[in-house]
């Protein structure tokens, strides 16, 4: 990169976000997924729960890390982008390898000082979880099977997403907000089945090109429908065990379960094309809206 150029590198990063970290999806899942998850975990403990200045030093801290993650897959992809993907802006040159990495390094930097300002917990949570992504870009480097069978890459990918959830909660222990129990591990397991549901919606179809990154390639229609439809199942079984005892309130993210039935029926009624994703989509922001909505309602 020449000195000329540098000024431009902004802007190349920022159009780069713009299309491959779109803000109105990753920001809102981002929003949606720690207010969800933290009100949720202070609404369990008995106490009232308001954002503070902390939940904003979360929210943001994961935003940077899920476009952390982004610049990394974008790296990872390159060859299989190479052939399935010539408009992606890394192989086209929009922008760089060298540019992505050094966007990285600010973002690890920026992600560690907001959480060092708030504990050394905080701070060594979001380090594992970025830690871990690069860990595992190592690892499809070394190992085609990792790289290349989509459910051997998926076991291995999720705990990224898991440790960011961990961070969250870790970090509400950390604060002093909350104390560590069971229902910690329920909540994660929650989210967990959330996402996981619409991981799987959106890589689920009835026919596939053999190249094609697709769960169900691997499982089939049926069984790729039937674990879709069953991470679903799981996150409603978490809500149930956590939630029941608080009454009719308690249970309001349950309705959320209707986006995935429907799905599911349509998918299998129509034997042809893809899972209908808005209901995938609609599930996971109606339930992490409902979770939030219920927290702030209980008295």
């Amino acid at each position: 990169m020449t000195t000329a150029a540098v000024p431009h590198v902004p802007a190349r990063l920022g159009r780069f976000v713009l299309r491959m970290f779109r803000p109105h999806i990753y920001v809102t899942y981002a929003l949606l997924w720690v207010l969800a998850l933290e009100s949720s975990a202070v609404a369990l403990a008995g106490t009232a729960w308001r954002p503070t200045g902390a939940t904003w030093v979360r929210v943001v801290t994961v935003v940077l890390a899920l476009l952390f993650l982004r610049m990394l897959d974008e790296q990872k992809d390159l060859a299989y982008d190479r052939v399935h993907h010539p408009d992606r802006p890394l192989v086209t040159g929009a922008i760089t390898v060298t540019e992505l990495r050094g966007a990285m390094a600010a973002l690890t930097v920026v992600a560690a000082g907001l959480n060092a300002l708030r504990s050394a917990t905080a701070l060594l949570l979001i380090l594992a979880a970025l830690g871990y992504a690069l860990f595992l870009a190592g690892l499809e480097r070394l190992s085609p099977a990792v790289r290349d069978r989509q459910l051997l890459n998926l076991t291995v990918t999720y705990p990224v997403q898991v440790l960011l959830g961990v961070y969250v909660y870790g970090s509400l222990v950390a604060d002093g907000t909350i104390t560590a129990d069971w229902q910690g591990v329920a909540l994660l397991a929650l989210c967990a089945c959330v996402f996981l549901h619409f991981e799987f919606a959106r890589k689920t179809a009835w026919q596939a090109e053999p190249t094609a990154r697709l769960y169900s390639a691997r499982l089939g229609p049926r069984r790729g429908a039937a674990v879709t439809a069953g991470f679903a199942a799981g996150a409603v079984g978490c809500q149930v065990v956590l939630f029941a005892p608080d009454g009719p309130l308690g249970l309001l993210p349950c309705l959320a379960a209707v986006l995935p039935a429907w799905g599911t029926r349509r998918f299998l009624a129509a034997r042809r094309g893809d899972w209908p994703l808005p209901a995938a989509m609609g599930f996971v922001v109606s339930t992490y809206l409902a979770l939030v909505v219920r927290a702030v309602l209980l008295p």
